[in-house]
């Protein structure tokens, strides 16, 4: 059983999901298919940066420890997190990517129209203000959804294999977990038992667009990113994320 109290978890669960994304895209730098997008994906990234520090900050505050937004993100281990098992995925080709962010920003669109109505003031600021960027974000990758399952023979087989994929790890992305239906209870994520429902019809709606098929719903597995059971993918990514910080403790330039 957590530590913390359900709002904590909460902020946790959103400022790690946004700041491993972030992570996976910085990845992109450099090898990204076009000089527009690569522009394109560092400024998405850096929007996520921006919102994570936000929600952990948040975060820290109500965990009063000593550690700021900064430890959390630079001196926690793996069983710590609590981001979405998608997000810590491999980048993959440029049709995993997308397809990735898409199922990703779709759920953080939703979940943000809920949290701008929140009884916690500071949650639906920070909401208020992710979701301008967020919605951007959602545009962006539904379009390139759409354009590839939509496009050419190749480019369609790939948005296909990449669906096949992901899919394993959106059961997170598709149902209520503890904490969720906590925070619906106290009237910090209002309306939020639709979400779901309103994540998966977005979804389908897009995928339809894209003459994708919806697959069936993914059972859930023994890993579990919100109690921090997570993928063999995130221990690899903080290793390189957190290796400045734990070979120089409190460095400063």
């Amino acid at each position: 059983m957590s530590k913390y109290d359900q709002l904590t978890e909460l902020l946790l669960h959103l400022g790690d999901s946004a700041i491993v994304q972030a992570q996976r895209l910085c990845e992109l730098c450099g090898h990204a298919p076009a000089l527009e997008e690569e522009v394109a994906l560092m400024n998405v990234g850096l929007d996520l940066v921006g919102q994570a520090r936000n929600w952990l900050e948040y975060a820290a505050e109500r965990i009063d420890d000593g550690r700021d937004a900064d430890a959390l993100v630079y001196r926690r281990d793996e069983l710590a997190y609590r981001n979405l098992l998608l997000v810590e995925q491999p980048n993959g080709d440029f049709a995993v990517t997308m397809c990735k962010q898409f199922l990703y920003d779709a759920w953080h669109y939703e979940i943000l129209n809920s949290l701008i109505h929140s009884s916690d003031e500071r949650v639906a600021g920070i909401a208020a203000k992710s979701l301008k960027e967020v919605t951007y974000h959602l545009k962006r990758s539904a379009d390139w959804v759409v354009r590839m399952g939509d496009g050419t023979d190749e480019s369609h087989q790939r948005m296909v294999k990449a669906v096949d994929h992901l899919w394993r790890y959106v059961f997170e992305l598709a149902q209520l977990d503890e904490t969720k239906q906590s925070v619906i209870e106290q009237g910090i994520l209002p309306g939020g038992e639709d979400l779901p429902e309103r994540w998966l019809a977005m979804v389908t709606q897009v995928f339809e667009r894209a003459t994708l098929g919806v697959p069936a719903p993914a059972p859930s597995i023994y890993l579990n990113g919100q109690k921090g059971l997570h993928s063999e993918c995130l221990g690899i990514l903080l290793a390189e994320m957190q290796f400045l910080q734990r070979a120089y403790p409190d460095a400063s330039w």
